[in-house]
C-alpha cells in the first residue's frame, strides 16, 4: 500500500491507498516539533482499528508547506513503515504539469498537486478553489499548463485574527447566516465573514475567467467548500479528496519513469 502525507499549514493528512482506491484517511493538528514515534502511535492504531494493516505500507509519498515538519515524518515513513518517501518538490521529482511563472520555485506544493489533480479528473481549463489556512484560487490553461492564481487569508485564520484584534468582538464559527444584515455581534461577524467570502469568490471567479477570455471548470476544496456550494453557483464540483488523489498520481508519474 501507499501511504501518502498531505502536511498543511493547520492539518496534516495521512491517507492509504491500495493500488488506485483510497482505503483511510486520517488528520492531526500540524506540529513542527512532534516525533516521528507520536506520528506512528497516532497513525498506526487508526489504521488497525479501520481493518488496516501497517506492514502493507510499501511506499510513501509527502507533499508538505510546512518545511520544519518535514524531518519527523520523512522519519516517519523511515523508521516505522521501511520505505523513503518521494518528497514533492525535490530534485528529480516530476509533477506532470509545466509551471508558467516568472519564478517556478516559489509555488507552494499544495497548488501544483492540486493542479495535478484537477487536470486528471477534468478537462482544462480549470480554476481550482482550495479552501485551507489560506483560500487560494489556481489557474490550470487549456493546454494543462500551471499559470498562477491568487492566495487570500483563509476564512477561519480571518475569524480568528478579527476575535485578536478587537477586543470586544467574540470567537464564532463560521456559518452561513439566515439573513445578511445582522442584529446581534455574532450574526454580524457570521455575515461579514460568510457573504464577504461569497463576494471574494465570486469576483476573484469572474475576474480570472474575463482575464483567460474563456469558460473555466471551477473545482473546489477543503473542508470548507460544502459550506460554500449552494451560494456560490460557479463552484461547479467539490472534490474533498483532491490533493490525496494529486499526491497519488504524481506517486505514479514517477514509478513508472
Amino acid at each position: 500500500m501507499l501511504l501518502v502525507i498531505d502536511a498543511g499549514n493547520t492539518n496534516t493528512v495521512f491517507a492509504l491507498f491500495d493500488g488506485a482506491r483510497l482505503t483511510g484517511v486520517w488528520r492531526m493538528l500540524t506540529g513542527a516539533q512532534r516525533t516521528a514515534d507520536e506520528y506512528a502511535v497516532f497513525l498506526k492504531s487508526l489504521m488497525r482499528e479501520a481493518g488496516l494493516e501497517p506492514r502493507h505500507v510499501a511506499e510513501a509519498i509527502l507533499g508538505s508547506v510546512v518545511p520544519d515538519a518535514n524531518f519527523y515524518l520523512l522519519k516517519l515513513c523511515r523508521e516505522h513503515f521501511g520505505c523513503e518517501a518521494l518528497v514533492v518538490g525535490s530534485a528529480g521529482v516530476k509533477v506532470g504539469v509545466r509551471v508558467k511563472l516568472d519564478r517556478p520555485e516559489e509555488v507552494g506544493a499544495d497548488r501544483l498537486i492540486n493542479a495535478v489533480a484537477g487536470a486528471a479528473a477534468y478537462k482544462p481549463p480549470l480554476l481550482i478553489v482550495d479552501f485551507g489556512t489560506a483560500t487560494t484560487f489556481d489557474v490550470v490553461d487549456g493546454h494543462g499548463d500551471y499559470c498562477g492564481g491568487a492566495i487570500a487569508p483563509g476564512i477561519n485564520l480571518s475569524l480568528q485574527a478579527l476575535h485578536m484584534a478587537a477586543a470586544k468582538l467574540p470567537r464564532v464559527a463560521v456559518a452561513r447566516p439566515k439573513k445578511v444584515i445582522g442584529t446581534g455581534t455574532v450574526g454580524a461577524i457570521q455575515s461579514g465573514i460568510f457573504w464577504g467570502y461569497v463576494g471574494l469568490i465570486e469576483s476573484l471567479i469572474a475576474r480570472m475567467q474575463e482575464e483567460l477570455g474563456q469558460t473555466v471548470t471551477v473545482i473546489a476544496t477543503g473542508g470548507l467548500a460544502p459550506l460554500f456550494k449552494d451560494a456560490v453557483p460557479a463552484l461547479q464540483h467539490i472534490e474533498p479528496d483532491l490533493t490525496l488523489r494529486g499526491l497519488y498520481l504524481i506517486h505514479e508519474l514517477n514509478r513508472k519513469t
